[in-house]
């Protein structure tokens, strides 16, 4: 049941939402880790995942997810080369996570650009066909034997810099997304059964009032 303050709620999280800061999961094959990314991605307003899958469903640890596939969707793509093409059309530039010596140190990045930070997968890291091919490189200083993160870890420190720079720039104080998308989204995370039903039937999602009541009635074809 939608109550006000629940749909205030909802809305206060919508509004900030960043859709243009995202992660592009190269492979991560440990659900405890893809969960974890997204958690982190939900914590630091990610709208829109991106993954490297080439068939079947994302597995996900439950613990470690705290529910947040319902929130940050994942787009997944069958190829890198596919994801990659997806993300520069959208205006994304693409930063691998990968620790090489030619690599900045994490924080000495702009992170109010539209970026993507492509993470690889737990064993080798960032291909090298997504490293040559992205748009530049960054790495976490390490001061002890070890010379990686997990990559969950990983990725929660690079979003919560971005976020942090996002902050100071005022770049979370009102909604930044286009408005059918966050009129569509609003309505899905309100009502996620109503919105399903409405998919299915192929019909559009009704106004929401100022409280989150339904306006109008719902289309029955």
């Amino acid at each position: 049941m939608t109550t006000p303050r629940r749909y205030h709620r909802v809305r206060a999280v919508l509004d900030r939402r960043q859709g243009d800061l995202t992660v592009l999961m190269e492979d991560v094959q440990v659900p405890r880790n893809l969960a974890a990314i997204l958690r982190s991605c939900d914590a630091v307003g990610v709208f829109e995942a991106h993954a490297v899958w080439p068939g079947g469903r994302l597995k996900l640890s439950r613990p470690a997810s705290g529910g947040t596939r319902k929130w940050v969707p994942v787009r997944k793509h069958r190829t890198f080369p596919d994801a990659l093409a997806h993300l520069r059309t959208s205006g994304f530039r693409v930063l691998a996570a990968h620790p090489a010596p030619q690599a900045l140190d994490f924080r000495a990045v702009d992170y109010t650009l539209p970026t993507a930070i492509l993470l690889g997968t737990e064993e080798t890291g960032v291909s090298e066909e997504a490293a040559a091919a992205a748009d530049g490189w960054i790495a976490i200083p390490m001061a002890g034997m070890v010379t990686s993160l997990n990559v969950s870890v990983a990725a929660a420190l690079v979003l919560f810099e971005a976020q942090r720079q996002r902050e100071a720039a005022g770049l979370y104080a009102s909604s930044r997304l286009p408005p059918d998308a966050y009129a569509r989204t609003l309505f899905e995370w309100t009502y996620p059964k109503l919105a399903a039903y409405c998919r299915r039937k192929k019909v559009a999602y009704p106004p929401l009032g100022a409280d989150g009541e339904i306006l109008g009635e719902i289309p029955r074809s």
